[in-house]
């Protein structure tokens, strides 16, 4: 057993990022036609990508339900970056329903969201820690961000439990370099003189923040695969309230293994010309019809349809059927998407 493990041989259904979702989620599985056990009649099995938390309003209901459907036999999972943010204590922007520091500040964009038991915590963190990063078969291989071989052979040999422990040493190893080189001490000095969560406060681009954290995301391979290729952005820009300066690389154009990848992350939207982007990410899939394969041989999959800005249309008292944030399963091998809504579209 490593951080790479082998997926099951049945038929799958890949779902993309929860974010908490939990309502679209039990909606999405009646309508794949799993029982309340997590049964399917064709026996098929559920594959969940990560991104299971953070943002929505029920990121433990999800975490319970995920779970219980592992426990039973009828699912598996894959770490990503907000799994892993919360193994490693990093309070990012929407995990407010697992860590204190991060609850007055998420009441703004994401309340009301149920909160995990303290008496839970450690349940939690010890079902993430135990899942892999990757999942992989002949005919398949599903990764949250970024099927990068070198970062996939560097945690080939891993043990489960071990991610936020190596997670850990790689990050140091990066900031030991950067420290001897001056850019970690250059970079704390850009995040003192700027509100870096104030989107009517654009700071100019900040280059010791954008080398930084293109340093730190390439040389940890847990990072790499877990929140994909980056380098540093030509202009900061406004994604998951806070300014940027290191921007997503579209990877899949330099995939050249013939055997398909499943990811998720990267904030792909399914909509008409009436409902532009709002995300920055998203514009990876600006040239990508909605439902297409991607990459140099057209055998890359993003699953992530944007239901973690779901929250938007709940600001704005929309119904979640007018939603144009969706969750969405790939199902394999059959090649067609189940979304939330009911609605089934083929790939192309």
């Amino acid at each position: 057993m490593s951080l790479v493990q082998s997926l099951p041989d049945n038929p799958l259904d890949i779902v993309g990022d929860v974010h908490g979702e939990l309502d679209a989620l039990l909606r999405l599985l009646a309508h794949l036609g799993y029982d309340s056990h997590g049964m399917h009649p064709e026996h098929r099995k559920l594959v969940f990508v990560g991104d299971l938390c953070d943002r929505g309003p029920d990121s433990y209901g999800v975490i319970n339900l995920v779970r219980r459907l592992i426990a039973q036999g009828n699912a598996c999972a894959i770490l990503g970056n907000h799994e892993i943010n919360l193994l490693i204590n990093d309070a990012k922007d929407g995990s407010g329903w697992f860590f204190d520091e991060r609850y007055e500040r998420d009441q703004k964009n994401y309340a009301p969201f149920a909160r995990v038991p303290s008496n839970q915590r450690e349940a939690v963190r010890a079902f993430l820690a135990a899942l892999p990063v990757a999942l992989v078969r002949d005919d398949i291989r599903i990764v949250h961000a970024a099927w990068i071989t070198p970062a996939i052979d560097a945690i080939r040999t891993l043990p489960p439990g071990s991610t936020a422990t190596q997670y850990k040493i790689w990050d140091g190893l990066a900031q030991s370099a950067a420290r001897d080189s001056g850019l970690y001490q250059q970079y704390l000095a850009e995040k003192r003189q700027w509100a870096l969560e104030d989107e009517l406060s654009a700071p100019p681009f900040l280059p010791a923040i954008a080398d930084y954290e293109a340093m730190q995301q390439m040389l940890n391979p847990l990072k790499v695969l877990t929140s994909g290729v980056e380098c540093p952005a030509n202009t900061p820009f406004f994604a998951g309230n806070r300014w940027r300066f290191s921007d997503r690389v579209n990877w899949w154009d330099d995939y050249d293994d013939a055997i398909p990848v499943v990811v998720g992350h990267y904030w792909r939207l399914f909509q008409t010309q009436e409902q532009p982007s709002s995300s920055r990410y998203s514009q990876l899939f600006k040239d990508i019809p909605p439902a297409s394969w991607h990459g140099k041989r057209h055998n890359v999959f993003c699953v992530d349809y944007s239901i973690g800005a779901r929250w938007r249309d709940r600001k704005l008292q929309r119904p979640d059927n007018s939603s144009r944030f969706k969750l969405a399963a790939l199902q394999w091998p059959e090649n067609r998407l189940v979304f939330d809504s009911g609605a089934i579209v083929a790939t192309a």
